[in-house]
């Protein structure tokens, strides 16, 4: 196999070129990576063969921590595979957070007037911030709040403070890459809203199907839609080691084939005459087609434009592809799109990635070029 024909494998596996309705997408690639949300609508856009708005295109899809770690949107029915811990599912036992600075801990003793209470869990020199008993007493009041119709970050941290809440208490429960927010979404009681806005909602009940049974689906999903990929592509994806990568496909049925010198792995049968590689096709940003594969080898980006798509602050830019090559990336705000060539694209061409994103966003009323 050569590297078009693996290229037009890819595509075609991620529905790029076999568009499907949101739901089918949202299994089949495990969901789509939604730290920005309009990135979810960017991605399904590319991928449906049904209508998808951004009115609708949330509809069915909740939004919670996954893969990676990282927050994905994918579809309700999944929520027992992304949180399998039949351990965690709506626990209780929380442990509260500290911090390891006796100064941060004076400071909250002098300024926020902690009871004798939490003198009693200071240990090893931490300092309490959100003891125990106040994590589960504010989780309680969340979950009530957020039953009542109050649902955005902003509105509970405001009835929060109302209700005693402090300041150092606040930043550890609605800290936005952890704290007892994520903890209340990591145990099943809540889930983020797809929508423009960031809101909470409470999650609806599922039977998690344990550790074993989820990493195998994952590992079955992964060779099914996202290969034929290498053992090092599953293990960046899935963001585990090479040895435990190897593991996972050892208890699946996979094929392989070469291409490039590689091995690469896949489950089912490879379809025959798959659509040619599209002309030009505009990625989302944090797209799965350039986060399920390990970057520094993947098919599509050059390595001399890795840092255009992945820059150092860990975001993901929304790539031009150009005859199944990363030729630049792009940008829309509100009707503006811009785009930024990586190298010389000749006026024709350019033409064509300005046709393609007119035809996606009809609401397009200015195309701007910077090299």
């Amino acid at each position: 196999m050569d590297i078009c024909e693996l290229k037009a494998l890819r595509l075609y596996r991620q529905h790029i070129t076999d568009p499907a309705d949101k739901y089918t997408v949202c299994h089949d690639l495990m969901g789509l990576q939604a730290q920005f949300m309009p990135n979810v609508f960017y991605s399904l856009k590319i991928r449906c063969n049904e209508e998808i708005t951004t009115g609708n295109f949330g509809d069915g899809l909740v939004k919670n921590w996954t893969v990676r770690g990282t927050v994905h949107a994918f579809a309700e029915d999944d929520l027992a595979l992304f949180l399998h811990d039949a351990a965690q599912y709506h626990s209780e036992d929380f442990k509260g957070y500290a911090i390891a600075k006796e100064e941060t801990y004076q400071y909250v003793r002098e300024k926020e007037g902690y009871s004798e209470a939490a003198e009693e869990y200071r240990k090893n020199g931490f300092a309490w911030v959100l003891v125990p008993e106040r994590q589960k007493y504010f989780s309680q009041f969340v979950l009530k709040k957020i039953s009542e119709g109050i649902c955005t970050r902003e509105e509970l941290k405001e009835v929060c403070a109302k209700n005693g809440m402090t300041q150092p208490e606040m930043e550890a429960m609605f800290n936005p890459w952890g704290g007892g927010m994520r903890e209340l979404c990591g145990r099943g009681f809540l889930c983020y809203r797809v929508c423009g806005n960031k809101e909470f909602m409470l999650s609806p009940d599922f039977v998690p199907m344990g550790k074993e049974a989820a990493e195998r689906e994952i590992a079955r999903r992964y060779f099914m839609h996202f290969a034929p990929a290498t053992a090092k592509d599953f293990a960046y994806y899935y963001h585990c080691t090479q040895a435990r990568a190897r593991e996972l496909m050892a208890g699946l049925p996979l094929e392989k084939v070469e291409a490039g010198g590689k091995d690469y792995f896949y489950l089912g049968k490879l379809p025959k005459n798959v659509p040619d590689i599209p002309k030009c096709v505009l990625l989302a940003g944090f797209d799965q087609l350039m986060l399920g594969y390990k970057k520094e080898e993947s098919i599509f980006l050059p390595q001399e434009h890795l840092r255009g798509i992945f820059n150092l602050a860990g975001i993901v830019m929304p790539p031009v592809l150009l005859d199944g090559t990363v030729a630049g990336r792009w940008k829309k705000k509100g009707k503006k799109m811009t785009f930024e060539a990586f190298g010389k694209i000749p006026e024709k061409e350019r033409k064509v990635i300005e046709e393609t994103a007119a035809g996606l966003y009809g609401e397009v009323g200015k195309m701007e070029w910077k090299v």
